[in-house]
């Protein structure tokens, strides 16, 4: 094992040969409990019920988090936003209150292509590493994509929710008895998880909490 000074050194000597992303580069020294310092959650009202967002995506480090998940499969970004998730679930009255084998988590899916283009869903992957700490169900096979979808981040807000509309489904009836916790990375205008909020009450849930990593 090298001392700090061994260590930067050979940091600096694969960084040269090897450039780090500008988001990889600003996140690989953030720890933990910086992270977890973030979290702040707080209710958007674009949904019905209400979101709730838990970082801030205007902070750098977050910003970094949610980008280094979602296009390059970081381990480092899943595991410090999973963290985040736990935390959150674990202290938050709305669902610590609620018996825990009635709660299920339900990542928003991808699209085929899309999912198969990236080789992963980021949502699902924080959510699996975010439920290891917590005795909490994840369900990822009652909503589904019925329709791909094009990417949300260069529309309007009028044109995200017709975009979404009917993009989900259920393969099943809901539950009625239990709570179903819709996930998301990224809330901006709420035409994706209302779409799933949608779906699920559709399918016959009565108690959704939907919620999004970073607003």
């Amino acid at each position: 094992r090298g001392t700090p000074c061994d260590n930067n050194t050979m940091r600096r000597f694969f960084d040269f040969l090897f450039p780090p992303r500008v988001d990889e580069a600003l996140l690989r020294d953030v720890p933990t409990d910086t992270f977890l310092a973030l979290v702040a959650p707080r209710l958007i009202s674009d949904t019905h019920p209400e979101t709730i967002g838990l970082l801030p995506f205007s902070t750098p480090s977050v910003r970094a988090a949610i980008h280094e998940a979602k296009y390059h499969g970081s381990a480092h970004a899943f595991t410090l936003l999973a963290h985040a998730l736990a935390e959150y679930l674990r202290d938050a009255d709305d669902v610590s209150n609620t018996r825990w084998n009635l709660v299920l988590l339900t990542p928003i899916p991808l699209g085929k292509e899309r999912r198969e283009g990236r080789g992963f869903n980021q949502v699902e992957e924080i959510v699996k590493r975010a439920v290891k700490e917590l005795d909490i169900t994840v369900d990822t096979t009652l909503l589904l994509r019925t329709r791909e979808t094009v990417s949300q981040v260069s529309l309007p807000r009028r044109e995200r929710v017709e975009n979404m509309r009917g993009a989900f489904g259920a393969a099943h009836h809901a539950d009625p008895t239990r709570t179903y916790i819709v996930i998301d990375d990224v809330i901006t205008t709420g035409a994706t998880l209302q779409a799933a909020i949608d779906a699920l009450t559709s399918a016959g849930a009565e108690h959704i909490i939907p919620l999004a990593l970073a607003h």
